[in-house]
């Protein structure tokens, strides 16, 4: 498989849109990228032009991701990147996106700390199938 496995670091630009589907859960939110690097002409830290991406996440990362995180907190998002492009029309606007299908959250302990909390996982007992015949 010749996925492209990106690690991106940046803030939650939007709130978590949250869903159940038939697939099961979903989230996605948008992810703002900006790159920092150090003038030596200006002599300080500089901010270069941010970047947005639609991240999206599935099943049992959905559900985490919609009970941990908000606007604004920054994040550490790995998982495969697809750039998809409509090309111009008459008029030459086009336009492109890139989404992330995250693998991997988390919060970027380097802007802040975090208390993590294990999901505990209940299995219910399955119905004697002879019992549920009978009834």
């Amino acid at each position: 498989m010749n996925d492209t496995l990106v690690t991106l670091v940046g803030h939650v630009a939007t709130q978590i849109d949250y869903k159940e589907t038939v697939n099961g859960p979903s989230a996605r939110f948008r992810f703002a990228v900006t790159p920092r690097y150090f003038d030596r002409r200006k002599d300080a830290w500089t901010d270069g032009s941010t970047s947005f991406y639609t991240v999206w996440a599935r099943r049992t990362l959905a559900v985490n991701l919609a009970g941990s995180v908000a606007v604004g907190e920054p994040l550490v998002v790995h998982g495969r990147l697809q750039v998809r492009a409509d090309p111009p029309d008459g008029e030459g606007k086009g336009w492109f996106s890139a989404e992330i299908d995250a693998t991997a959250i988390g919060h970027d302990l380097n802007r802040g700390t975090a208390a993590f909390r294990r999901v505990v996982k209940v299995d219910l007992p399955l119905m004697d199938t002879q019992k549920a015949a009978v009834v």
